[in-house]
């Protein structure tokens, strides 16, 4: 990818680089002319409340649903909960006591929608390794919205009827991952730094075993950025991108949305980013030396996630 690291033009647009990041999510909020429906984990740019409380005055409803548990965000969150009403969203706290809540999306309208891994935080839209991908797809935005409603009305409810290129954890996350992973022929990239899961590495130690080039980016930094994004791509022709780590929290036990992008210029940039990254061999995890964590790790209980 270039310096614009923005590509695509179909149904489907990906942006990468942090100068981009901020204005691509504020055109996404000023394009709306009836509905905005945010997912949120966490947020303290002010130039999103700012668009949140602009897209209110012109006569948008902006519901917003908000996580309740993020480490040493326990005051900010009743804070920016607070705010966000007071600029007149409708704002529900993620219902659930027993799932925990990391899905990051926004629909405008009748779309475009946004998949990320990012926060609507300073730190993410400066200093962060993040991915976001907008798309046009109806099925896709449909599902966004069926899930937004499953979630603030009965997140305890079985989740039917989405759409296939997402995948929603815990409902089918694992399932459709690890089928995913499963056929792969030639490749595997993984950017992740939180790549734990025992049955997620042992999988992908099986593909390295049957010829599969298998290689994994942790936590490491890189150009100045920090490590938070994910993507996985398979075959240089499918990548799935999202909030989802593959660790058994996220996989098992969270709220986690990731999409599934097939269009070819798309996908080729992914690999050929991933590509300017792992030519570093440094950069590269070592399947066989990685232990699994502890069983009581849980990522979302770190300050940056």
């Amino acid at each position: 990818m270039g310096s614009g690291q923005q590509i695509g033009q179909g149904i489907d647009r990906l942006v990468v680089a942090p100068a981009a990041r901020r204005d691509a999510i504020l055109q996404l909020l000023r394009s709306a002319r009836q509905t905005i429906i945010l997912s949120m984990f966490r947020c303290d740019d002010l130039s999103i409340l700012d668009e949140v409380a602009a897209a209110v005055q012109r006569g948008v409803n902006v519901r917003i649903l908000i996580t309740q548990r993020a480490r040493g965000w326990k005051k900010k969150l009743k804070e920016l909960t607070l705010l966000l009403k007071s600029l007149g969203a409708d704002v529900r706290p993620y219902p659930s006591t027993v799932m925990k809540y990391h899905a990051k999306y926004i629909v405008a309208d009748d779309g475009p929608a946004l998949i990320t891994s990012l926060n609507f935080t300073r730190k993410c839209f400066e200093s962060t390794r993040d991915f976001l991908v907008f798309t046009e797809d109806p099925e896709v935005v449909t599902g966004l919205k069926m899930l937004f409603e499953h979630d603030c009305n009965s997140p305890a409810a079985v989740l039917t009827g989405i759409t296939e290129r997402l995948i929603v954890a815990p409902d089918h996350a694992r399932e459709r991952v690890t089928e995913r992973l499963r056929a792969a022929r030639n490749s595997i990239g993984i950017l992740d730094h939180r790549a734990t899961d025992p049955r997620i590495l042992e999988l992908l130690r099986e593909k390295q075993s049957q010829s599969v080039s298998v290689r994994v980016i942790g936590d490491v930094r890189i150009d100045g950025l920090v490590a938070h994004g994910r993507i996985i791509l398979i075959d240089r022709t499918t990548a799935i991108i999202g909030s989802m780590h593959l660790s058994s929290p996220s996989l098992d036990a969270r709220r986690e949305v990731a999409l599934v992008v097939d269009e070819a210029p798309l996908v080729t940039g992914l690999c050929d980013y991933f590509e300017a990254l792992a030519c570093n061999e440094a950069n590269i995890l070592n399947l066989w030396a990685t232990a699994p964590p502890p069983p009581d790790v849980d990522e979302e209980d770190e300050e940056d996630e």
